[in-house]
């Protein structure tokens, strides 16, 4: 469970609801006001509707799916790769590349796996390097195309609120004899608007922004896997490859990887 995540939720939903009722009077009526089926029809009804037109089927699939990261991210751990490699690197220094064959084998990591066949197959390390970023490069492209679908939502979110505030002026309008339909209608107005901002810069926008964090850190995991397959292929001493890619990490992470075993 990501807190960072957890907490930012609660604490969005809790400063509004306090917000409304002290501005309120503490009425919690005031915060009945604020749900309007109407408005939010128009909003989310109608960004999505835009994504939608904008966007393949399989794409906002998979961008819903992955809204689950938000609360339940991915584990990219550096050091545990880091050590990974240096074991690969001490059984490749004791007994020969075509060793590594055999552990590859058991690779839950399939880029990890890809790129020791490649080098146990004897692939050149140009090739190598060339097969592995391009694969990398496409991975990035499939999470960019599903934060393209979010970014659209917040993008497009304020758009529909400023409509549906059309769509309430227009109304309000049409009836200025009517107090009731005016009252209704200014109502609509206001709420399509927050309605727009709250989808765009709480909902969708964070949510972008995360898978994109998430992102860096597994094209970050993919850079140290490639440095050290190539630095095992090129048979470099596993102690200068863990200090090699130790320099991926933070200072404050370093140390974890100190029990790589390099030798």
């Amino acid at each position: 469970m990501d807190i960072a995540s957890l907490i930012g939720l609660i604490a969005g939903i809790v400063f509004l609801v306090v917000s409304i009722l002290l501005l309120g009077d503490f009425q919690f009526s005031a915060v009945g006001a604020f749900a309007d089926a109407p408005s939010a029809m128009v909003v989310i009804g109608g960004a999505l509707a835009s994504v939608l037109i904008a966007q393949p089927m399989p794409n906002i699939i998979k961008a819903l799916k992955a809204a689950k990261f938000v609360f339940l991210p991915p584990n990219f751990d550096h050091a545990d790769a880091i050590a990974r490699i240096i074991t690969l690197s001490n059984l490749a220094r004791r007994e020969g590349v075509l060793a590594l064959e055999e552990s590859a084998q058991g690779m839950d990591d399939k880029f990890l796996q890809k790129g020791v066949m490649l080098v146990v197959d004897g692939a050149d390390p140009e090739l190598v390097r060339s097969v592995l970023e391009t694969e990398m490069a496409f991975v990035e492209n499939r999470h960019n195309a599903v934060r393209a679908v979010w970014d659209m939502l917040a993008n497009w979110a304020p758009a529909w609120g400023m409509a549906g505030t059309m769509i309430a002026l227009v109304l309000m309008m049409g009836n200025l004899t009517d107090i009731d339909a005016l009252a209704s209608s200014m109502a609509l107005a206001m709420i399509t608007t927050f309605y727009g901002a709250i989808v765009a810069n709480f909902l969708a926008g964070p949510i972008s922004k995360k898978l994109g964090t998430f992102n860096a850190e597994e094209m970050l995991l993919k850079e140290v896997l490639i440095e050290g397959i190539l630095s095992i292929q090129n048979g470099e001493n596993p102690r200068i490859i863990e200090e090699k890619l130790k320099a991926f990490l933070a200072p404050s992470l370093r140390s974890s990887g100190d029990d790589g075993g390099g030798s």
